[in-house]
Parts: structure tokens; C-alpha cells; sequence
């Protein structure tokens, strides 16, 4: 899952930042209201978490504009003001949730979870293919009823790639999506996470589902899908 953290206070951003992708999320920073705004439209998030005191646009104002363009993205506002007033004015202008700074990032994280779990049809918040099940707000994965326990970055590749099921997924798309970072041609990073996958998803069980195609990348889908 993508979280957009739309705040201005750098450390703060990072604090975030860190303790989502420490879970599994991959994780965009925007700085001031436009480029929040900008991203927002541009990009698909499956969550918005928001400040209100930003610089070129504030959060009211970024709030009102995103919410008719996207009337399901789930928006958790947090700030620094002390009244209710500028809660009510949060909530009013359709903002789903509201968290005082300072707050614990265990409670930001828990109100993100609801949120997703609120916000989301089963169909959008489980993933499936054949007999793998990946739970993305329960932070799950399952294969044959059996429970496998990944890394935050394994969880985040496997998602990736069930999100993409049936898809030729280069590893420039991969690194970009999953690490966040330019693909680097000299790294291997990719093909080692792969690995750790196949052995905790495929090695015995039935039927390979993670697939290697040749000059492109990697693929997971149902074995009679696979064409390489």
C-alpha cells in the first residue's frame, strides 16, 4: 500500500516516514500544499495523511479540492491545533480522521489501519493467487491455509507483485516501486529478495507461482497463465 505523508516539518516526515515503510508501505513525502496537491491527483495513494499548516496551500484547502476528485481516498489530518473548532473544520471539510500532535506512532498507525480496513471492499484489501492470500491491512500472507511470516520488504515485493498478478514486472519498476530509489543496473537487490520469497512461497508447495522471465524480470501468476 502507498501512503502520501503531506507534511512540512522534515524530521517529523521522516519519523513517519521510517515507521510505515518499517511496516511495509511504501511511502511519498510532499512538503507543502501544491506539490501535495499535485501528487494527490496524479498518483494513486491509498492513503493521505495531512498537515493543515503548510506552506503555499494549507490542508483545508487541499482537502477540499483533492475530495470531489477522489471521494474514497481515506485522509487522516494531523495537526498541531489545540481546538475543536479546527477539528470540526477538518471533519466538515471530509477529512476521515484526526490525530493532535504530538501522537504515538503505534496510535497513527493503528487509526491508519482502521481506516484502510473502513475505507476498502475485501476484494481491494485481499489479494489472491491460486492458493497465496495476502491480507494487505492485516499484514497477512497465507499459502494453502498455511501462514508465512515475511520481512517489511518481502511483504511490500510480494504485494507489488500480487497487485501486478499475470504482469511481466521489470526490476527498474520493482526497486522504484518497492525501495523507492533509481534502479541501479550494477545492484542485485531485486533477484536476492526474489529468492527469499521463493523459498518461503513456492518451495514445497504444488506449483511455483513466482516466475523468472527471461530478459525482463519476474512475474507471479497461476502456472497455465505463465507464458515465457
Amino acid at each position: 500500500m502507498r501512503i502520501l505523508v503531506v507534511e512540512d516539518d522534515a524530521p517529523l516526515a521522516n519519523f513517519i516516514r521510517k515507521g510505515f515503510e518499517a511496516e511495509a508501505y511504501a511511502v511519498d513525502i510532499a512538503s507543502d500544499g501544491e506539490q501535495a496537491r499535485n501528487m494527490a491527483e496524479d498518483l494513486d495513494y491509498d492513503l493521505v495523511l495531512l498537515d493543515l499548516n503548510l506552506p503555499k496551500l494549507d490542508g483545508i484547502s487541499v482537502l477540499r479540492h483533492l475530495r470531489p476528485l477522489k471521494p474514497q481516498l481515506p485522509v487522516l489530518v494531523l495537526t498541531a491545533r489545540s481546538r475543536v473548532e479546527d477539528r470540526v473544520q477538518a471533519l466538515d471539510a471530509s477529512a476521515d480522521d484526526c490525530l493532535n500532535k504530538p501522537f504515538s506512532f503505534s496510535e497513527l498507525s493503528a487509526r491508519v489501519r482502521a481506516l484502510m480496513r473502513r475505507g476498502r471492499p475485501t476484494a481491494e484489501s485481499v489479494l489472491r493467487v491460486c492458493d497465496l492470500v495476502l491480507d494487505r491491512v492485516d499484514r497477512r500472507v497465507e499459502r494453502a491455509g498455511r501462514r508465512i511470516d515475511l520481512t517489511s520488504k518481502e511483504f511490500a515485493l510480494l504485494e507489488y507483485l500480487m497487485r501486478n498478478a499475470g504482469r511481466r514486472i521489470t526490476r527498474s519498476m520493482i526497486i522504484e516501486h518497492v525501495w523507492n530509489l533509481n534502479f541501479d543496473t550494477s545492484t542485485n537487490v531485486v533477484d536476492v529478495y526474489i529468492n527469499y520469497l521463493r523459498k518461503k512461497i513456492d518451495e514445497g508447495a504444488s506449483c511455483r507461482l513466482i516466475h523468472t522471465v527471461r530478459g525482463v524480470g519476474y512475474e507471479i501468476s497461476e502456472p497455465e497463465e505463465v507464458a515465457v
